[in-house]
Protein backbone atom coordinates (compact mmCIF):
# COMPACT_ATOMS: atom_id res chain seq x y z
CA UNK A 1 0.00 0.00 0.00
CA UNK A 2 1.55 3.14 -0.99
CA UNK A 3 1.23 6.75 1.13
CA UNK A 4 1.75 10.22 -0.04
CA UNK A 5 3.77 11.55 2.95
CA UNK A 6 4.50 15.64 1.90
CA UNK A 7 7.97 16.19 4.06
CA UNK A 8 10.55 13.32 4.18
CA UNK A 9 13.43 16.06 5.29
CA UNK A 10 15.81 14.18 3.30
CA UNK A 11 14.55 11.15 1.80
CA UNK A 12 15.01 10.68 -1.19
CA UNK A 13 13.60 7.65 -2.56
CA UNK A 14 10.28 5.95 -1.60
CA UNK A 15 10.84 3.30 1.24
CA UNK A 16 9.23 0.65 3.33
CA UNK A 17 7.61 1.96 5.97
CA UNK A 18 9.38 1.21 9.80
CA UNK A 19 9.35 2.68 12.80
CA UNK A 20 11.88 4.46 12.14
CA UNK A 21 10.78 5.83 9.62
CA UNK A 22 7.21 6.87 11.06
CA UNK A 23 10.00 9.06 13.54
CA UNK A 24 11.39 10.49 10.78
CA UNK A 25 7.57 11.16 9.51
CA UNK A 26 6.30 12.79 12.59
CA UNK A 27 9.87 15.39 13.22
CA UNK A 28 8.88 16.55 9.94
CA UNK A 29 5.61 17.10 10.88
CA UNK A 30 7.07 20.94 12.50
CA UNK A 31 7.81 21.67 8.59
CA UNK A 32 4.65 20.28 7.12
CA UNK A 33 2.14 20.88 10.07
CA UNK A 34 -1.02 21.13 7.70
CA UNK A 35 0.13 17.73 5.87
CA UNK A 36 2.37 15.33 7.82
CA UNK A 37 0.14 14.82 10.94
CA UNK A 38 -2.91 13.23 8.57
CA UNK A 39 -0.22 11.85 6.72
CA UNK A 40 1.13 9.86 9.45
CA UNK A 41 -2.48 8.79 10.97
CA UNK A 42 -3.50 7.51 7.61
CA UNK A 43 -0.20 5.47 7.16
CA UNK A 44 -1.11 4.58 10.95
CA UNK A 45 -4.88 3.42 10.13
CA UNK A 46 -3.59 1.51 7.74
CA UNK A 47 -1.33 -0.56 9.06
CA UNK A 48 -3.79 -1.21 11.85
CA UNK A 49 -6.01 -2.44 9.17
CA UNK A 50 -3.79 -4.38 7.19
CA UNK A 51 -1.03 -5.59 9.08
CA UNK A 52 0.21 -8.30 6.65
CA UNK A 53 0.27 -5.84 3.62
CA UNK A 54 3.58 -4.08 3.17
CA UNK A 55 3.30 -0.11 3.56
CA UNK A 56 5.63 2.50 1.07
CA UNK A 57 5.94 5.77 1.74
CA UNK A 58 5.99 8.40 -1.31
CA UNK A 59 7.56 11.69 -0.15
CA UNK A 60 7.14 14.89 -1.97
CA UNK A 61 9.87 15.91 -0.96
CA UNK A 62 12.05 13.17 -3.06
CA UNK A 63 11.90 14.29 -6.41
CA UNK A 64 14.33 17.63 -5.39
CA UNK A 65 16.44 15.76 -3.61
CA UNK A 66 19.03 15.74 -6.16
CA UNK A 67 18.63 20.04 -6.20
CA UNK A 68 22.07 21.72 -6.18
CA UNK A 69 23.52 23.25 -3.07
CA UNK A 70 23.31 26.76 -4.78
CA UNK A 71 19.53 25.93 -4.44
CA UNK A 72 18.75 24.20 -1.81
CA UNK A 73 20.59 26.48 0.57
CA UNK A 74 19.73 29.20 2.48
CA UNK A 75 22.29 31.76 3.78
CA UNK A 76 22.20 31.65 7.29
CA UNK A 77 25.12 30.52 9.45
CA UNK A 78 25.85 27.18 8.34
CA UNK A 79 26.21 25.66 11.79
CA UNK A 80 21.88 26.21 12.29
CA UNK A 81 21.31 25.00 8.99
CA UNK A 82 22.88 22.22 9.96
CA UNK A 83 21.22 21.70 13.10
CA UNK A 84 18.30 22.26 12.56
CA UNK A 85 18.12 20.79 8.91
CA UNK A 86 17.15 24.04 7.50
CA UNK A 87 17.45 23.83 3.69
CA UNK A 88 15.46 23.82 0.98
CA UNK A 89 13.56 20.44 0.49
CA UNK A 90 10.94 21.76 -2.48
CA UNK A 91 7.33 20.07 -2.86
CA UNK A 92 4.80 18.63 -5.13
CA UNK A 93 7.71 15.88 -6.16
CA UNK A 94 4.90 13.17 -6.74
CA UNK A 95 3.23 15.37 -9.26
CA UNK A 96 6.30 16.31 -11.03
CA UNK A 97 7.43 13.10 -11.44
CA UNK A 98 4.19 12.29 -13.09
CA UNK A 99 4.24 15.09 -14.91
CA UNK A 100 7.80 15.39 -16.29
CA UNK A 101 7.58 11.44 -17.14
CA UNK A 102 3.84 11.80 -18.99
CA UNK A 103 6.02 15.03 -20.56
CA UNK A 104 8.41 12.23 -22.06
CA UNK A 105 5.80 10.36 -23.87
CA UNK A 106 3.81 12.78 -25.09
CA UNK A 107 6.46 14.44 -26.84
CA UNK A 108 8.61 10.54 -27.51
CA UNK A 109 11.29 11.74 -26.10
CA UNK A 110 13.91 10.46 -23.61
CA UNK A 111 13.27 11.70 -20.21
CA UNK A 112 16.82 12.54 -19.39
CA UNK A 113 17.01 14.53 -22.52
CA UNK A 114 14.38 17.00 -21.27
CA UNK A 115 14.73 20.44 -20.01
CA UNK A 116 11.19 22.11 -18.68
CA UNK A 117 9.68 24.33 -16.71
CA UNK A 118 6.62 22.29 -14.46
CA UNK A 119 3.90 24.38 -13.04
CA UNK A 120 1.18 22.64 -10.13
CA UNK A 121 -0.83 25.45 -9.75
CA UNK A 122 -3.33 24.51 -7.45
CA UNK A 123 -4.65 25.53 -3.62
CA UNK A 124 -1.11 25.20 -3.02
CA UNK A 125 0.83 25.89 -6.20
CA UNK A 126 4.33 25.82 -6.82
CA UNK A 127 7.04 26.05 -9.54
CA UNK A 128 9.77 23.56 -10.55
CA UNK A 129 12.64 23.98 -12.58
CA UNK A 130 14.07 20.51 -14.46
CA UNK A 131 16.95 20.20 -16.18
CA UNK A 132 17.46 16.85 -18.43
CA UNK A 133 14.81 14.87 -16.56
CA UNK A 134 15.85 16.68 -12.99
CA UNK A 135 14.95 18.62 -10.82
CA UNK A 136 17.20 21.33 -10.03
CA UNK A 137 15.14 24.14 -8.54
CA UNK A 138 11.67 24.95 -7.01
CA UNK A 139 9.92 27.78 -5.23
CA UNK A 140 8.51 25.90 -2.28
CA UNK A 141 11.47 26.01 0.42
CA UNK A 142 11.87 24.78 3.56
CA UNK A 143 8.07 24.53 3.91
CA UNK A 144 5.17 24.35 1.67
CA UNK A 145 4.67 28.23 2.45
CA UNK A 146 7.59 29.63 0.28
CA UNK A 147 6.86 30.59 -3.04
CA UNK A 148 3.76 31.31 -5.50
CA UNK A 149 0.69 33.29 -4.30
CA UNK A 150 -1.53 30.41 -2.99
CA UNK A 151 -5.61 29.69 -2.27
CA UNK A 152 -4.76 30.57 1.40
CA UNK A 153 -0.95 30.93 2.04
CA UNK A 154 1.15 34.40 1.63
CA UNK A 155 4.36 32.94 -0.54
CA UNK A 156 7.41 34.52 -0.55
CA UNK A 157 7.45 37.87 1.66
CA UNK A 158 9.82 40.18 3.66
CA UNK A 159 10.91 37.89 6.66
CA UNK A 160 11.13 41.01 8.66
CA UNK A 161 7.03 41.06 8.86
CA UNK A 162 6.85 38.13 10.86
CA UNK A 163 9.26 40.20 13.42
CA UNK A 164 7.46 43.42 13.02
CA UNK A 165 4.40 41.67 13.48
CA UNK A 166 5.72 39.83 16.59
CA UNK A 167 6.89 42.80 17.98
CA UNK A 168 3.24 44.42 17.65
CA UNK A 169 2.09 41.58 19.67
CA UNK A 170 0.66 39.11 17.79
CA UNK A 171 1.59 35.80 18.70
CA UNK A 172 3.60 33.05 17.01
CA UNK A 173 0.29 31.07 16.31
CA UNK A 174 -1.58 33.90 15.07
CA UNK A 175 1.24 34.76 12.66
CA UNK A 176 1.49 31.25 11.62
CA UNK A 177 -2.10 30.83 10.98
CA UNK A 178 -1.86 34.49 9.51
CA UNK A 179 0.33 33.07 6.97
CA UNK A 180 -0.75 29.22 5.75
CA UNK A 181 -4.55 30.19 6.00
CA UNK A 182 -5.78 34.06 5.97
CA UNK A 183 -3.08 35.23 3.28
CA UNK A 184 -2.73 34.49 -0.94
CA UNK A 185 -5.72 35.09 -2.66
CA UNK A 186 -8.18 34.70 -0.10
CA UNK A 187 -6.35 37.64 2.10
CA UNK A 188 -6.22 39.78 -1.42
CA UNK A 189 -9.47 39.36 -2.65
CA UNK A 190 -11.55 37.65 0.32
CA UNK A 191 -12.20 34.25 -1.96
CA UNK A 192 -9.48 31.73 -2.65
CA UNK A 193 -11.56 30.47 -5.71
CA UNK A 194 -9.60 31.80 -9.24
CA UNK A 195 -12.91 31.02 -11.07
CA UNK A 196 -14.42 33.19 -8.89
CA UNK A 197 -11.50 35.92 -8.95
CA UNK A 198 -10.99 35.82 -12.70
CA UNK A 199 -15.10 36.56 -13.30
CA UNK A 200 -15.11 39.29 -10.59
CA UNK A 201 -11.67 40.93 -12.23
CA UNK A 202 -13.47 40.84 -15.59
CA UNK A 203 -16.52 42.60 -13.95
CA UNK A 204 -14.83 45.52 -12.64
CA UNK A 205 -14.12 44.26 -8.85
CA UNK A 206 -10.18 46.02 -7.80
CA UNK A 207 -9.44 43.78 -4.89
CA UNK A 208 -9.88 40.68 -7.41
CA UNK A 209 -7.98 42.29 -10.44
CA UNK A 210 -5.08 42.94 -7.84
CA UNK A 211 -5.56 39.22 -6.65
CA UNK A 212 -5.45 38.16 -10.44
CA UNK A 213 -2.47 40.78 -10.78
CA UNK A 214 0.27 39.70 -8.17
CA UNK A 215 -0.45 35.84 -8.41
CA UNK A 216 0.60 36.09 -12.43
CA UNK A 217 2.73 38.56 -11.86
CA UNK A 218 4.90 36.29 -9.18
CA UNK A 219 4.40 33.14 -11.69
CA UNK A 220 5.98 34.97 -14.18
CA UNK A 221 8.82 35.83 -11.65
CA UNK A 222 9.48 32.13 -11.24
CA UNK A 223 8.88 31.57 -15.03
CA UNK A 224 11.71 33.93 -16.01
CA UNK A 225 14.10 33.14 -13.46
CA UNK A 226 13.88 28.98 -14.34
CA UNK A 227 14.53 30.04 -18.17
CA UNK A 228 17.74 31.81 -17.41
CA UNK A 229 18.69 28.54 -15.13
CA UNK A 230 18.45 25.94 -18.08
CA UNK A 231 20.30 28.70 -20.07
CA UNK A 232 17.43 28.88 -22.17
CA UNK A 233 17.24 25.83 -23.32
CA UNK A 234 13.61 25.56 -22.79
CA UNK A 235 12.04 22.39 -24.66
CA UNK A 236 8.46 22.72 -22.57
CA UNK A 237 6.47 24.30 -20.76
CA UNK A 238 3.87 22.07 -18.07
CA UNK A 239 0.90 23.59 -16.48
CA UNK A 240 -0.94 21.19 -14.23
CA UNK A 241 -3.24 20.97 -10.97
CA UNK A 242 -6.51 22.60 -10.31
CA UNK A 243 -5.82 26.31 -11.67
CA UNK A 244 -2.81 24.98 -14.25
CA UNK A 245 -5.31 22.68 -15.68
CA UNK A 246 -8.50 24.70 -15.71
CA UNK A 247 -8.35 28.40 -15.90
CA UNK A 248 -7.44 29.40 -19.90
CA UNK A 249 -7.05 32.83 -18.58
CA UNK A 250 -4.19 32.42 -16.21
CA UNK A 251 -2.25 30.72 -18.26
CA UNK A 252 -2.67 33.40 -21.55
CA UNK A 253 -1.72 35.94 -18.66
CA UNK A 254 1.69 33.80 -17.75
CA UNK A 255 2.63 33.40 -21.11
CA UNK A 256 1.40 36.77 -22.84
CA UNK A 257 4.21 38.67 -24.69
CA UNK A 258 6.66 35.49 -24.51
CA UNK A 259 7.36 34.99 -28.87
CA UNK A 260 10.69 36.41 -28.36
CA UNK A 261 11.73 33.32 -25.98
CA UNK A 262 9.77 31.19 -28.35
CA UNK A 263 6.94 30.49 -26.17
CA UNK A 264 3.04 30.91 -28.18
CA UNK A 265 0.24 29.79 -27.30
CA UNK A 266 -2.83 28.96 -29.70
CA UNK A 267 -5.89 30.69 -28.25
CA UNK A 268 -8.71 28.50 -29.24
CA UNK A 269 -6.34 25.43 -27.77
CA UNK A 270 -5.78 27.33 -24.90
CA UNK A 271 -9.62 27.76 -24.41
CA UNK A 272 -10.35 24.31 -25.14
CA UNK A 273 -7.66 22.39 -22.36
CA UNK A 274 -10.06 22.46 -19.34
CA UNK A 275 -11.64 19.79 -17.00
CA UNK A 276 -9.38 17.22 -17.77
CA UNK A 277 -8.41 17.73 -21.25
CA UNK A 278 -4.36 17.12 -22.19
CA UNK A 279 -3.16 19.33 -24.91
CA UNK A 280 0.04 20.74 -26.38
CA UNK A 281 -1.63 24.27 -26.67
CA UNK A 282 1.66 25.81 -28.34
CA UNK A 283 1.30 27.58 -31.89
CA UNK A 284 3.10 25.66 -34.24
CA UNK A 285 5.61 28.01 -34.60
CA UNK A 286 6.24 28.08 -30.88
CA UNK A 287 9.89 26.55 -29.98
CA UNK A 288 8.60 25.66 -26.48
CA UNK A 289 5.76 23.47 -26.16
CA UNK A 290 3.33 24.41 -23.56
CA UNK A 291 1.16 21.85 -22.17
CA UNK A 292 -1.78 21.03 -19.77
CA UNK A 293 -1.30 17.79 -18.32
CA UNK A 294 -4.05 16.82 -15.86
CA UNK A 295 -2.11 15.51 -13.28
CA UNK A 296 -2.31 12.36 -11.85
CA UNK A 297 -1.00 11.33 -8.11
CA UNK A 298 -2.33 8.33 -7.67
CA UNK A 299 -0.83 6.69 -10.09
CA UNK A 300 2.51 7.84 -9.47
CA UNK A 301 2.25 6.76 -6.26
CA UNK A 302 1.03 3.21 -7.50
CA UNK A 303 3.95 3.42 -9.75
CA UNK A 304 6.70 4.27 -6.84
CA UNK A 305 5.23 1.80 -4.58
CA UNK A 306 5.55 -0.94 -6.91
CA UNK A 307 9.33 -0.37 -7.85
CA UNK A 308 9.85 -0.48 -3.81
CA UNK A 309 8.12 -3.83 -3.75
CA UNK A 310 9.61 -5.24 -6.27
CA UNK A 311 13.32 -4.29 -6.04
Amino acid sequence: MGHRVVHGLTTSVPVRIDAELMATIRQASALAPLHNPPNAAGIEAAMASFPDVPQVAVFDTAWHAGMPAAAAAYALPRSLCEAQRIRRYGFHGTSYAYLSSRLAQRLDRPLQELSAVLCHLGAGSSVACMRRGRGVDTSMGLTPLEGLVMATRAGDLDPAIVAHLLRQGAGMEQVDELLNKKSGLAGLAGTADMREIVDRAGEGDEDCRLALDVYVHRLRKYLGAYVLQLDGKLDAIVFSAGIGENSAVVRELACKNLSWLGIEIDQEKNLAAVYGVEADISTPASTVRVWVIPTDEEVSIAQQTLDVLQS
